[in-house]
């Protein structure tokens, strides 16, 4: 027989029953004993009429015949009550398993219609879901909280097959690249030396162009896998070693301590990308553009980073998509080249394995504004910073970022 739930809830039911019934079987025949004696006790204490008395009726049973009578006749009714009562007893035992198997049965009937369209369900219909009907109960509860799940595990699908097509794409680019320079310059029998340097050029960018990608797919997957490994880091500092340099762009900096207590690879991967995007994505070529960073940490102690920069205005509505993989607000977002699409939804997974949150918005003036917390570093000054050099002391307070919008003039840090 196979050890269902629905055997269990049946077993479990009818021992209920029996042990219920058991328990007032014998409450019942404890009850009719002690009532039994009693009448027994009182028949017997009864007065009955002498030998001598006259009046007595003929045939009359003397005190001890009659005690004899009444303990018999309480003995068979004592018998017929007990197994009277234990045939309806085991009558009803197999009245509560048929009961117990129909109502387990009809308990479990939406679970096994929860199980039957789970089965259904699969990568190629993930967009079903169980959509249990009845009362909020437990069961209820569960097929909620299993299609909250499916919805959640949709999204991640779609993401992974956009995600992959991108990848597949912006991979095959570069490859025809380079097929199309190799092959015509092939089918030229009479190139130059100067031709044949070019072609080779325009190989070695392609080439160089893919490592590029492939480098940031393996950043991107190494930030989602989490932290290997934890160490004191000072924003400020990493900010100061990367601060761009660019014709055209003006950067200015307000760099305070910002210790963080994350990997320092991913940390400088969060900072190169935020700066090198708010340089490339800016104005166009002869306009004047600019660039503000700022390090330090809040009112709570809590690290953060802020860049914000000019550039062409971008709909409000599409800031948050910018932290999708492969994403590009177009054209009119380029500054000298288009780059991979992965830098933002790197910064992105950064921040989160390093358990804070990042936030983009756009200038109405044009341009972009990207904010990043981090959690709050404890302990700082008792753990070595990397390579040796003094941990980073925590400042006691810090001045709070400045106010969204054009910056005004600042010196700018001193580059190394």
């Amino acid at each position: 027989m196979p050890r269902s739930i629905r055997w269990r809830l049946t077993l479990i039911y009818c021992v209920l029953f029996v042990v219920a019934g058991g328990l007032l079987l014998v409450f019942t025949y404890f009850l009719a004993a002690n009532g039994a004696g009693s009448g027994g006790r009182a028949l017997s204490g009864t007065r009955m009429p002498s030998p001598d008395d006259t009046s007595s009726v003929p045939g009359t049973l003397d005190p001890p015949s009659v005690a004899a009578v009444a303990e018999t006749v309480r003995a068979d009714q004592l018998r017929e009550l007990l197994v009277g009562s234990g045939i309806a007893f085991a009558v009803m035992i197999v009245l509560s398993v048929a009961l117990g198997w129909l109502m387990a049965g009809r308990v479990l009937a939406p679970l096994r219609t929860m199980t039957a369209s789970a089965r259904r369900i699969s990568a190629d219909n993930l967009h079903e879901r169980l959509a249990v009907a009845g009362p909020q109960d437990e069961l209820k509860a569960m097929a909620d909280t299993f299609d909250d799940v499916l919805a959640r595990l949709e999204g991640a699908f779609e993401a992974q097959q956009r995600f992959v097509a991108n990848a597949s794409h912006e991979l095959r680019t570069p490859l025809t690249l380079q097929q199309a320079v190799v092959e015509v310059t092939l089918a030229d029998p009479d190139a130059s030396v100067e031709a044949l340097r070019a072609a080779l050029g325009r190989v070695r960018a392609a080439g160089q162009e893919q490592e590029r990608l492939i480098d940031a797919l393996l950043a991107l997957a190494r930030s989602q896998r989490g932290l290997e490994r934890r160490e004191f880091v000072d924003l400020a500092e990493v900010v100061r070693e990367r601060l761009p340099e660019a014709d055209g762009v003006r950067v200015e900096a307000r760099l305070d301590p910002a210790p963080v207590l994350g990997d320092p690879q991913l940390v400088e991967r969060l900072v190169a990308n935020l700066t090198d995007n708010a340089v490339r994505h800016n104005l166009p070529d002869g306009a004047e553009g600019w660039v503000s960073v700022w390090t330090g940490v809040d009112a709570a102690g809590c690290p953060g980073l802020r860049i914000e920069n000019s550039g062409p205005v971008i709909p409000a509505d599409q800031a948050a998509g910018l932290f999708q993989p492969f994403r590009r607000l177009g054209p009119d977002r380029v500054r000298k080249r288009d780059g991979l699409g992965l830098g933002m939804s790197i910064v992105a997974a950064v921040v989160a394995a390093h358990g804070g949150q990042v936030r983009a918005r756009t200038r109405a003036a044009g341009g972009l504004v990207v904010e990043v917390g981090l959690p709050r570093c404890t302990r700082v000054t008792q753990v070595p910073a990397p390579g040796g050099t003094p941990p980073v002391p925590a400042p006691a307070k810090t001045p709070a970022p400045p106010e969204s919008g054009r910056p005004e003039a600042r010196n700018p840090a001193p580059l190394p």
